[in-house]
């Protein structure tokens, strides 16, 4: 965006305070551990604010609590149903707000979900590694939950591949066999060996390894997750938007989430870079299907993640 000259600000958007290939946001309010309400509720008026006067092009604000409360007290949880209770009166107020300056017909809303979650139950669904392989024949083990990847010792890789094939509750596969689909394992960074559990099974070295212990008590405290294998319904987020630019009470297709970000782009009027994402998934949610990107040059556009939410302001 900032390279289409749109003027960006992020607030509390990991890494936003880190310049990539050269770039970096003209305002970054760095994240900090889970945000609270009342910043993301002034990030979101404050964003809105700045559209309003053209000080921005593009506003991205990131709020946390949902995954949060979802990872603590699972994603059925009432503690889950209050965080997004938040966003919901953030949205309520911002409409408000959208109403009463007259801006409805000039504002795009996207709302969407980097992931979904599902529930688990540590002590009896864990895969315990040391059960399985001697970590002597182990140089690195990665990460913990649904995925782990594993670095076996030199000379070690099929005895090490071999024990954990015998893992009932997950698969294990080889860096050339992990299923393309996962568009993975041509990455330069991938392991050897890469383990997934089935969905709701927590991977960890041992249970007295598992993360976020309460002062070391055999209860946990963490009853939602995610990561499992994206064919899980329970690991799909959620896309929703209204505006000028969207069909009003349209149901689509699942889209994916590489996808979003040409709807960004068309939306503010850019041209997309080479992507992922496909135009077939998402054309149909347009109101103009003609072509990925508008005809009129968008001039402002509010991005909100809490999960994300997508708000385009243009003149």
């Amino acid at each position: 965006m900032e390279k289409a000259r749109k003027k960006v600000f992020m607030y509390y958007w990991p890494g936003c305070e880190v310049e990539i290939l050269g770039v970096k946001p003209s305002y970054c309010r760095e994240y900090y551990d889970n945000p609270s309400d009342v910043n993301f509720t002034k990030a979101v008026s404050d964003a809105l604010q700045f559209l309003r006067n053209g000080e921005t092009d593009m506003a991205a604000v990131y709020y946390e609590r949902i995954d949060v409360e979802g990872h603590h007290y699972g994603p059925w949880s009432e503690e889950r149903r209050n965080a997004t209770r938040v966003v919901d009166h953030v949205l309520w107020t911002l409409n408000q707000e959208v109403t009463k300056t007259d801006l409805q017909s000039d504002l795009n809303v996207i709302l969407f979900s980097d992931h979904g979650m599902t529930d688990i139950y540590w002590m009896d669904k864990v895969i315990e590694l040391v059960t399985y392989i001697d970590l002597n024949d182990i140089t690195q083990l990665k990460d913990r939950g649904a995925v782990v990847s594993v670095w076996p010792a030199e000379g070690k890789e099929d005895k090490v591949y071999n024990q954990l094939k015998s893992i009932e509750h997950a698969n294990v596969y080889k860096k050339e066999d992990i299923p393309d689909r996962f568009h993975y394992k041509k990455g330069k960074f991938v392991s050897p060996l890469t383990i997934i559990a089935e969905e709701g099974w927590f991977i960890t070295v041992s249970k007295d390894k598992l993360p976020f212990w309460k002062n070391g008590a055999s209860q946990a405290w963490q009853h939602g997750w995610h990561g499992y294998d994206n064919e899980f319904i329970d690991m799909r987020g959620f896309f929703m938007a209204y505006g000028p630019d969207f069909k009003v009470n349209y149901k689509s297709g699942p889209i994916r989430a590489v996808d979003v970000y040409n709807i960004m782009c068309t939306v503010l009027g850019i041209e997309p870079l080479s992507n992922n994402g496909s135009w077939s998934r998402i054309k149909d949610i347009l109101i103009n299907q003609a072509t990925m990107v508008r005809p009129v040059q968008l001039e402002h556009c509010l991005l909100v993640m809490f999960l994300l939410l997508l708000l385009s302001l243009w003149a």
